[in-house]
């Protein structure tokens, strides 16, 4: 497929950022972004491009929508509400399998920066103590790195002995403070500072 040169130079300027196949750019186009969460220091090169006038320079008149925990990007853009996504890798591609042609323009980070964020207390180390405890998970796409990684270690995620315990984790971080779960998902920019804020000491947790 034929990309142009104001796509390439918007695809720089975003990171994992995916179309459907099917749309077509020209310079002078209107393009919808969606990103996958809230404002945030997580999407800010893509908020300075715009302020900056950079995709104006590329003759593209861009549209930022933020995402929210209710918001799923692939289903904005299966419902025509956008025309690029940002969205996690794994997500992606389950969505493409569900039959949303999507296409990779650009993934500038080698690793996601998602982790689960332990509170020391709970007696784990490593993952061979995680058989018992409560692991907080977000959804929407982002469960599916913890699946194939729970299926790695050949550890259940139904509750059963010897496995773990999914909770369905919100996008707050109180199930760790409040020793509702042993670990919870978190950003290493963003979740686990809250962690940090919410009065655990680095010395208290393992990442």
């Amino acid at each position: 497929m034929k990309i142009y040169k104001s796509k390439t130079i918007l695809a720089a300027i975003c990171s994992t950022m995916l179309f459907a196949v099917s749309f077509n750019t020209h310079a002078g186009d209107k393009f919808t972004l969606q990103t996958k969460w809230v404002t945030q220091a997580q999407f800010a090169g893509y908020y300075v491009a715009l302020e900056k006038g950079y995709y104006d320079d590329e003759g593209l008149d861009v549209t930022i929508k933020s995402g929210g925990p209710d918001i799923a990007p692939p289903q904005v853009m299966a419902g025509g509400g956008a025309d690029i996504l940002i969205e996690w890798m794994p997500a992606a591609l389950a969505s493409r399998e569900k039959g949303l042609n999507l296409v990779n323009i650009a993934q500038p980070f080698k690793n996601s920066g998602m982790m689960l964020t332990c509170r020391k207390d709970s007696g784990i180390s490593s993952p061979s103590d995680f058989s018992d405890k409560t692991l907080g998970v977000w959804f929407y796409g982002n469960e599916y790195p913890f699946l194939s990684w729970m299926s790695k270690l050949n550890m259940a995620t139904d509750g059963s002995a010897g496995g773990v315990t999914v909770l369905k984790q919100g996008w707050g971080i109180e199930p760790l403070l409040q020793k509702q779960a042993d670990c919870v998902s978190t950003m290493t920019y963003n979740e686990y500072w809250q962690v940090i804020d919410g009065g655990l000491s680095a010395d208290e947790l393992v990442v």
